[in-house]
């Protein structure tokens, strides 16, 4: 018996030691680092190294426990500024674009394999929602510095898209077992109703359960290595609740992370950097068990047909759903092409395609290994190719602050301040002449070793070690005056214009010097009040807006959103190419001649 437990535990603990090893590769080459996660599942799996691993209910509980994990972490991290930047098209993407993802992969399915209609679409709910760790991965991993509200969209969607997903792969197993008429009118109102039910509990659930954390963490006196594990359990338990009143438990567990992380919870910084190190590793699980449980020596049987529908989910079923929920929100060309093509798929989806498995369907099998075969697509074909993309479509930005070496100390018994330290790098203002506010005077500097105290350091120097005790409440003042001078690349030296304009002279200036052309109103606004009127009311750093000749560019903006900086260009930006327009239509010529046959054959026996 202690044999097996040791050979138990090597076993496993190599595996995720080769996982852990693999992110070096991914952030060294901008890999996708799920893709070399279910590779090395794979490679142990039963067709590689041989180990044997098929139960369906226990890869489903640990994928299930794994995602909490992961969603709890992800709505803890999510900052209420990036709600409010883009909440409500993400959502739109999360619910309606899940949808219309789903039905139109449907019905392609239908027609190109031997699925039923309900089975079909069953595949189309599972694949249906995007993969937030791939997505997000890939991005640090490229250094890709996307505009605020597209990577706000893009973080909120795969957030908050898997409880959608989930919900409707479980209702269609539960219809297909039960043998229920798809056409049948209760059937849709019911699906209706128990939509409405179950998302209503789990949000009700979750926000309730949030700030129950933030209550009990301020209430009880637990030692602060105790206190994540204690928070861990309670979002667990969240997760728990909310599925046995018959909420969706997914939903409430990232709303309570989403309530707790921003409600100021004592001991921020220590239960962040816990939940970041519990997330990696409930990924690696997660992707582990997954990998295990596929046999790749079934996949031959469906492998042309499975590629063919990853490639259509990836350029029709996808950019479709994102062009129809994107359009009443103005997003430009270039940036709903983005969204679109960073839709990748990930554990969620093998995830759902194992509920066929637990409920014994007669096309189970074939349902997780197309699903299976699908996420292998859309991370090869997508993953490898959305920094190139974002650099076509002219997305990226230059970075605002250059690298700050900052650690946030939480005292015991204080709350609500924090003792941040801060590594004064070359090049930083304050070696340039800016000087500390009153309230952010440092408590210590270290220097070479040596400990002194304000103001006998005398001026600051590079290297220097500052410890400033402030509120938790600080402005980003703070990290700006900290921070290093932004490298520019040679290519991007006059992205914000050939020099820069005070924002708050008046707009009849502009009209003086170089006539674009404006209105009787807006001659008496100031530069930076005419740039947000044009921009909607809300404007973002490298925010664009060409007037006849000229283009402004927004430089910076402070914490209310007011825009403090504004460059000037003498040649606006040409539109960026997209993806060309008869894409669709030519990927589906090329379906048609690839699938001709099959579809002539279904359509033989059916008759």
């Amino acid at each position: 018996m202690d044999h097996v437990i040791y050979l138990a535990t090597l076993v496993g603990t190599a595996l995720v030691l080769a996982a852990a090893f693999s992110s070096l590769i991914a952030f060294r080459f901008g890999a996708p680092l799920l893709l070399l996660f279910l590779g090395i599942g794979l490679a142990s799996g039963v067709d590689g190294l041989g180990l044997r691993f098929d139960n369906a209910p226990v890869a489903y509980f640990a994928g299930s426990l794994a995602l909490a994990v992961i969603l709890f972490d992800s709505g803890f991290g999510t900052p209420v500024n990036v709600l409010r930047q883009a909440a409500l098209p993400a959502v739109t993407l999360a619910t309606v674009g899940v949808t219309v993802t789903m039905a139109i992969f449907g019905v392609a399915t239908h027609y190109l394999t031997n699925f039923t209609w309900l089975e079909s679409f069953l595949l189309g709910a599972a694949v249906a929602s995007t993969d937030a760790a791939a997505v997000f991965f890939l991005l640090r991993a490229g250094n890709i510095h996307l505009r605020d509200r597209v990577r706000s969209t893009l973080e909120i969607e795969s957030g908050t898209n898997d409880p959608i997903a989930i919900f409707l792969t479980i209702t269609l197993v539960e219809v297909i077992a039960m043998g229920v008429d798809p056409e049948a009118k209760v059937l849709v109102t019911d699906l209706i109703v128990g939509f409405f039910l179950t998302m209503g509990l789990g949000a009700a659930v979750g926000i309730l359960g949030g700030f129950g954390i933030v209550r009990l963490v301020e209430r009880l006196n637990l030692d602060h290595g105790l206190l994540p594990i204690f928070v861990l359990t309670l979002s667990l338990l969240v997760f728990a609740g909310a599925g046995a009143l018959g909420g969706s438990g997914f939903l409430a567990v990232y709303l309570a992370g989403l309530v707790a992380g921003n409600s100021q919870i004592r001991a921020a910084s220590v239960l962040k950097r816990f939940q970041d190190g519990m997330s990696w590793l409930a990924q690696i699980i997660m992707f582990l068990v997954l990998g295990l449980f596929a046999t790749p020596s079934q996949f031959p049987a469906i492998l042309g047909v499975s590629v063919v529908l990853g490639l259509f989910l990836i350029f029709i079923a996808r950019p479709f759903a994102v062009w129809l929920c994107l359009k009443p929100f103005r997003f430009p060309k270039t940036e709903t092409a983005f969204i679109s093509w960073v839709g990748l798929r990930g554990a969620v989806s093998i995830l759902l395609a194992i509920t066929p498995l637990l409920s014994g369907l007669e096309h189970g099998r074939d349902i997780f290994n197309s699903a299976f075969i699908i996420v292998l697509v859309s991370l090869v074909v997508q993953g490898w190719t959305v920094g190139p993309l974002a650099r076509r479509l002219g997305l990226i930005v230059p970075p605002r602050p250059g690298p700050i070496e900052k650690v946030e100390l939480e005292l015991p018994g204080s709350a609500h301040h924090e003792l941040l330290s801060y590594r004064v790098v070359p090049g930083s203002p304050v070696l340039r002449g800016e000087r500390l506010p009153r309230w952010a005077r440092p408590s210590l500097v270290v220097r070479e070793g040596r400990s002194m105290k304000f103001p006998d350091f005398g001026r600051l120097v590079a290297g220097d070690r500052v410890y400033i005790f402030v509120s938790d409440r600080y402005p980003a003042l703070l990290d700006r005056l900290f921070a290093s001078r932004v490298d520019v690349d040679p290519e991007d030296a006059d992205f914000f214009g050939a020099f820069a304009v005070d924002p708050e002279r008046p707009a009849s200036e502009l009209e003086a010097a170089y006539g674009p052309g404006l209105a009787e109103a807006e001659m008496n606004m100031t530069i930076g009040e005419l740039m947000l009127s044009r921009l909607g009311g809300r404007a973002e750093y490298a925010d664009r807006l060409t007037l006849g000749p000229i283009e402004l560019i927004v430089r910076d903006i402070d914490e209310k959103g007011k825009i403090i900086g504004v460059g000037l260009s003498f040649e606006p930006t040409p539109p960026q190419p997209v993806i060309p327009e008869n894409l669709r239509e030519r990927a589906g010529a090329l379906f048609d001649r690839i699938l001709r046959r099959p579809v002539k054959e279904k359509a033989g026996e059916e008759a």
